[in-house]
């Protein structure tokens, strides 16, 4: 049953991270038998704001891809599987470009990532899959046309460029990305993503009974998780209610606020707004308004 929830994490992960960039297809059927890619992702943006935001996970993705995210190390069985729904997803761009008279270029036919917390050595060697140069360690690909990667990510180096991937391991590589996760700053990018999806398989593992050994373990790793990001969803709704209130009384005290100052006062923490909301009770123009921001927006 871990396995199942984590399948539903990483789905939900991966997707969150590959939405700003492109269309990100959770559960995306092929045809043939109904079966079912974790997360179907066509890029749309630049490979250079990928990489950049999304590290090592948006330079495996600036072509189309299928993601294929595992909970238990990958076996032989599972990657012939994963063979056949990308030749199934490349079957089908290939019938709708014949029938629209259209020509497939090559860079649009889809890569097949296969995320696993580990991966055996013969394994490895029974697919001939190899390290690539310019390629980070843990990064394996199979020979030829084949478009196949897997991501060993207990290999995977503990760099920033690395997190997103390493927080789908196991033990103590997701430990430490957790760690290296609450570590960063409120407003990292997908940083409260990465939160909520921890905690939402927090809550799922634990609704269960009979928990596992493995299920009890996680669910202890999770916990700081869960109470770090309760705290800051409730922060969150205090400063959107403070900050909302505030904007309404500066409204009629000082009428229309340019984009600028509007922009100021959204990204004021909440003792700022809560100090703002005191002082705007002597303002009497825009300008009382945009001398307060002047002082105050410096010490944010």
């Amino acid at each position: 049953m871990t396995r199942i929830h984590h399948d539903q994490f990483a789905k939900q992960c991966l997707a969150g991270f590959l939405a700003p960039y492109g269309e990100a297809e959770i559960s995306r059927e092929v045809v043939s038998e109904v079966r079912q890619i974790d997360v179907y992702f066509v890029p749309a943006s630049t490979a250079r704001v990928l990489k950049g935001e999304l590290g090592l996970l948006g330079r495996m993705v600036t072509t189309p891809s299928l993601l294929e995210a595992f909970r238990n190390s990958v076996q032989a069985t599972h990657i012939l599987d994963c063979q056949s729904k990308l030749n199934e997803a490349r079957n089908e761009l290939i019938r709708r470009s014949k029938s629209q008279k259209q020509r497939l270029i090559k860079r649009t036919l889809p890569q097949l990532w296969i995320i696993t917390p580990s991966v055996s050595a013969t394994l490895l060697n029974g697919f001939e899959a190899r390290a690539r140069p310019g390629w980070t360690t843990g990064v394996y690909f199979l020979p030829g046309e084949q478009r196949i990667g897997i991501v060993a990510i207990d290999q995977l180096p503990a760099i920033a460029s690395t997190l997103w991937l390493r927080l789908m391991g196991r033990k103590s590589v997701q430990t430490k990305a957790i760690a290296e996760l609450m570590a960063l700053p409120p407003n990292y990018p997908f940083r409260s993503h990465a939160l909520e999806q921890l905690a939402n398989l927090r809550v799922t593992i634990q609704a269960r009974h009979n928990l596992s050994r493995d299920e009890r373990g996680l669910i202890m790793i999770l916990s700081p998780v869960y109470e770090q990001w309760q705290a800051e969803t409730l922060n969150q709704g205090r400063q959107e209610g403070k900050l909302d209130l505030v904007m309404r009384l500066l409204a009629r005290k000082v009428g229309e606020i340019n984009e600028a100052m509007q922009s100021q006062i959204e990204h004021l923490s909440l003792p700022q707004l809560e100090a703002l909301g005191e002082a705007l009770l002597d303002f009497s123009t825009v300008d009382d308004l945009s001398a307060w921001l002047n002082v105050h927006s410096s010490q944010n």
